[in-house]
């Protein structure tokens, strides 16, 4: 996925834990208002998304993409958390055994714009999509 002008991609090292996104990495004015979470999971695993149902998701590397009104930072820090009441499908996800956000990239475009960007195949169709208008069919994609 390239990464536009004014978008910004902060890595987090293997192994380095609980992440959190400082102030200075996303400053009140920068415009940004969807992100991409670069999600790896190590082996494949089976998992309840809420009422979505029971879903099974290979080895490999995955991007979810959202947004945030207000207060992007704390949105995207609610997901690196690893302690957390679960309320969206990525909670689901990301609660699995061994699975780790790799990487964020920040944008200013909409979520469905990025979600259309990133590519990759839909392993759960309506995935962090309940409220999606432009016919995404999921928010999370596996990169293949």
């Amino acid at each position: 996925m390239k990464i536009l002008p004014g978008e910004r991609l902060i890595d987090f090292p293997p192994g380095s834990g609980d992440n959190r996104l400082g102030e200075d990495e996303i400053p009140a004015a920068s415009g940004w208002v969807s992100y991409c979470l670069f999600i790896r999971v190590p082996a494949g695993l089976t998992v309840k998304i809420g009422r979505l149902g029971d879903f099974t998701f290979p080895t490999g590397r995955y991007v979810y993409t959202g947004s945030a009104k207000r207060n992007l930072r704390a949105r995207v820090n609610r997901h690196l958390r690893r302690e957390k009441r679960w309320r969206w499908h990525i909670d689901y996800l990301l609660a699995g055994a061994g699975v780790t956000v790799e990487s964020v990239l920040l944008s200013a475009c909409s979520e469905c714009e990025l979600a259309a960007r990133c590519g990759g195949e839909i392993v759960v169709s309506g995935f962090g999509s309940s409220d999606c208008r432009s016919g995404c069919g999921s928010h999370l994609r596996r990169l293949v």
